[in-house]
């Protein structure tokens, strides 16, 4: 177990290095100078250059890598221009927002989504079964900004019974996790209904129904443990990806989280807020997937003694 952690720890750290390249060089790569948009339109040449040079921006592009390289292992994420502060301290400000929505989404789509996968699942190509299928399919063939468009169409302008946009009471929450959890309730029903399915084939299935187990006890004892091992690798790696799809979600609901701060961050061309976010949202992910590999191996024990 412990070889396994360090194992995935080293491999945490490549991948956060390469975030940190990566996004290092996107922003350079992007159209758009820091300079031009801070100055304006009207500021002279030699105003754009002496703010280049404070910004550290004339300097060659490695050298300017290797001295970010350097102030990230520091945990220095330098000062966003745009807001005049740190722009880890701007970045972490709107965490927990979108730890909110995320979370919210989560619970949502894990809840929503074994249920929905255990009751076709139970019952392969029975009728609960096709029709499980295909909503899941519907879930997962429709844009994400449109069901949250569809959403606040109905609920909060025809219904008015929720907010459209902004914070502060637990309802401000509903539409937007309900839109960022519709295409991760789809992954996780049809994976919970295939994984299940294929257990309940099991020989060790029918032994337990030969000795008289009830269906329920077959599902609930024997058959749910293993088939929750792929949902759960699964769920470790969409819960990162939908701090990812949140971006959009939260500029549809004005939602004051990450992925809005990021997006005014790339209209700002400012490079220390979007480099400190992905490299957050990196961190975030390493660690979602490490708890996800600890979950497994404590649901296969043969993870766990090395067996596989």
């Amino acid at each position: 177990m412990i070889r396994m952690i360090v194992h995935r720890l080293l491999i945490g750290v490549f991948v956060m290095w390469g975030a940190a390249s990566l996004i290092f060089l996107i922003v350079r790569a992007a159209p758009g100078d820091p300079a031009t948009v801070l100055l304006g339109p009207d500021a002279t040449r030699s105003q754009i250059d002496q703010l280049h040079a404070s910004l550290g921006l004339d300097r060659p592009l490695a050298v300017q890598y290797l001295d970010y390289l350097g102030d990230v292992c520091r945990l220095d994420f330098g000062q966003s221009h745009w807001l005049g502060r740190p722009a880890m301290g701007a970045v972490l400000d709107r965490l927990p927002a979108t730890v909110d929505l995320t979370a919210t989404a989560t619970a949502i789509a894990v809840t929503v989504g074994l249920a929905l996968g255990m009751l076709a699942g139970a019952r392969p190509g029975g009728p609960l079964d096709r029709v499980v299928s295909a909503c899941t399919i519907a879930l997962q063939s429709f844009p994400t900004f449109w069901i949250g468009i569809m959403l606040v169409l109905v609920f909060a302008l025809s219904l008015r019974v929720l907010p459209s946009s902004g914070v502060g009471t637990p309802q401000h929450l509903v539409l937007p996790a309900v839109t960022l959890s519709f295409p991760f309730v789809a992954i996780i029903a049809r994976l919970t209904r295939t994984s299940l399915a294929e257990t309940m084939r099991e020989s060790y299935i029918q032994t337990a129904r030969a000795k008289g187990l009830t269906e329920r006890q077959v599902l609930f004892g024997h058959a749910l443990r293993n088939s929750l091992i792929p949902v759960v690798t699964v769920v470790g790696v969409q819960v990162g990806a939908l701090v990812g799809g949140a971006v959009i979600v939260e500029n549809v609901f004005a939602w004051p989280g990450l992925g809005s701060l990021v997006v005014e961050a790339v209209a700002n061309r400012d490079y220390t807020v979007v480099q400190g976010a992905t490299l957050l949202i990196a961190g975030i992910v390493v660690v979602l997937n490490l708890t996800a590999d600890l979950l497994i191996a404590q649901l296969d024990p043969r993870i766990r003694t090395g067996a596989v």
